[in-house]
């Protein structure tokens, strides 16, 4: 698929399963992913999340904030990350002060290169949209028989934002983690499951919910683990 091709399937269905050989093509023609393997290592280096109002531990996570507009893409001094209960029934209604995402993520090659893709894809179906507000997650969900993980431990739900990427980085000694897509009238509309690197999904958050189910280890002796990217637009 082509970048029009999803900004089609965007409009007409308020999300995109893009498959990971289409998706690294797509990033590859923005810009530079020669720093990928040092960035997805990176995952590595997550801090524990200590706002699971579940009191789970099997979140961890860094964060951003970048502002993007048609001829740069900045990042923001570091920032909370704020949810009303509205979007969040679970963690929402506070400030959260998340570690930040390290420079040499933030500023690497990979990053901008998605950010880069992001804001065209967006821009084409807001043109009048001048700024974005991007935030951008590492998310480790960690699995084990005991606890499994839970990518969205509030279920189906929407950001309170305009769009949003969801970009597989690793999957490791999981099963299931099936992503769903919700209509706003409650109604299932799609299910997937991101299982190869470079595998995304694109949600148009205004007109649809997302959840991903939980994820359970294929070796209770070995460390299981799902890795994403999520980078969320909102209009300025």
């Amino acid at each position: 698929m082509s970048l029009p091709d999803y900004q089609k399937t965007l409009r007409e269905h308020a999300h995109v399963f893009a498959h990971a050989d289409e998706m690294r093509s797509q990033l590859e023609a923005q810009g530079d992913l020669s720093d990928w393997n040092a960035f997805a290592e990176s995952w590595n280096n997550l801090e524990l999340d200590n706002y699971m109002a579940d009191h789970g531990r099997y979140r961890r996570r860094r964060h951003a904030v970048f502002e993007a507009s048609v001829d740069d893409i900045h990042r923001l001094p570091h920032q909370p990350h704020f949810q009303t209960l509205d979007y969040n029934s679970l963690n929402g209604g506070v400030e959260r002060w998340f570690e930040p995402i390290k420079d040499e993520q933030a500023n690497g090659q990979s990053l901008q290169t998605i950010l880069r893709f992001c804001r065209d894809l967006f821009s084409g179906l807001m043109p009048s949209v001048k700024q974005w507000l991007v935030e951008v997650h590492q998310f480790r969900i960690e699995a084990s028989v005991d606890a499994p993980g839970l990518p969205t431990p509030e279920g189906m739900h929407r950001d309170g934002v305009d769009y949003v990427l969801v970009l597989l980085i690793k999957r490791c000694n999981i099963a299931s983690g099936t992503t769903m897509i919700g209509s706003l009238d409650g109604s299932l509309s799609s299910s997937f499951t991101l299982t190869e690197a470079f595998d995304a999904a694109l949600v148009d958050d205004t007109r649809a919910y997302h959840g991903v189910t939980a994820v359970q280890p294929l070796d209770s002796s070995l460390p299981a683990y799902r890795d994403v990217l999520v980078v969320t637009f909102r209009k300025r």
